[in-house]
């Protein structure tokens, strides 16, 4: 297997091991697609071209479905058009024993801020602070989930003989969890396990002056830590972080503490 291949292979490992960012309950009437996750342990298809994160995310769970005996993909990535304008995209459409589910996709990495509300839905806010969790939720309740209902949808619909009534809806809905360094949090209606790692503020970065570091590339923030990386001293990765700050960009890194344990962690340009 090339270097390519096996990256790719990684990638998708994450992608299996990261868990669903709730189960068996639903937040504003969304329910995760429940389905056995055994024997999909190798991606088997190739993925050549450049893509965005959660375009490749959309690619493994794709390929994972594949997978299940009693699943079948009947529509991927439909574009829904109004004349020449995108209103939107039907993720997916399946059949699991028989039953049409329509599914949307989602991958997220959420950092946790008291200051966002009060409630621990609130709390959870992108790297950059500008996307949280109850934004993405209400967007798929209200906007995308909605959307299959449209009348844009229905030549879709017509074409692959569904009736929309009877068509379930679900979400696979993933996410990495950092939480602020040396705390703890209480876990009430999300899943814990989703707990990823930790944040710090650039003004605390003096303190793992000790560590060895690496910045993985956005498409590589899907992996777990690797152990086999060119680790970067404190000082060249102080140097390749300061502009990435300054320009108000939220990196995800890897550390390699001295008696070798290794924690994924962002470094916030925000306090």
């Amino acid at each position: 297997m090339d270097y390519k291949s096996k990256n790719i292979q990684l990638q998708y490992q994450g992608y299996l091991n990261t868990p669903l960012l709730w189960e068996n309950n639903e937040i504003l009437g969304l329910k995760q697609l429940e389905f056995s996750k055994q024997g999909a342990h190798q991606i088997k298809e190739s993925l050549s071209e450049p893509m965005l994160l959660g375009k490749r995310v959309e690619r493994f769970v794709i390929a994972e479905l594949q997978q299940q005996h009693n699943i079948k993909i009947i529509l991927e990535n439909a574009q829904i058009n109004n004349q020449k304008l995108t209103i939107g995209e039907i993720d997916c459409i399946l059949m699991q024993e028989e039953i049409p589910i329509h599914l949307e996709i989602i991958y997220k990495f959420y950092l946790y801020d008291t200051t966002m509300g009060s409630t621990e839905i609130d709390y959870w806010i992108g790297p950059n602070r500008n996307d949280t969790l109850v934004k993405k939720l209400h967007k798929l309740k209200d906007k995308q989930l909605p959307l299959l209902y449209s009348e844009h949808t229905k030549p879709i619909l017509n074409a692959l003989h569904l009736n929309v009534e009877q068509i379930q809806q679900r979400v696979c809905f993933k996410a990495q969890l950092f939480i602020p360094y040396k705390t703890n949090i209480a876990f009430d209606v999300l899943n814990k396990e989703c707990l990823a790692g930790f944040y710090i503020r650039f003004s605390e970065i003096e303190q793992f002056a000790h560590c060895k570091f690496y910045i993985p590339i956005k498409i590589d923030w899907l992996l777990e830590v690797q152990t086999q990386v060119a680790w970067l001293p404190y000082s060249q990765f102080n140097e390749k972080i300061t502009p990435m700050i300054a320009n108000k960009t939220a990196p995800l890194c890897w550390v390699k503490f001295p008696k070798g344990t290794v924690q994924k962690f962002f470094i916030v340009w925000w306090s």
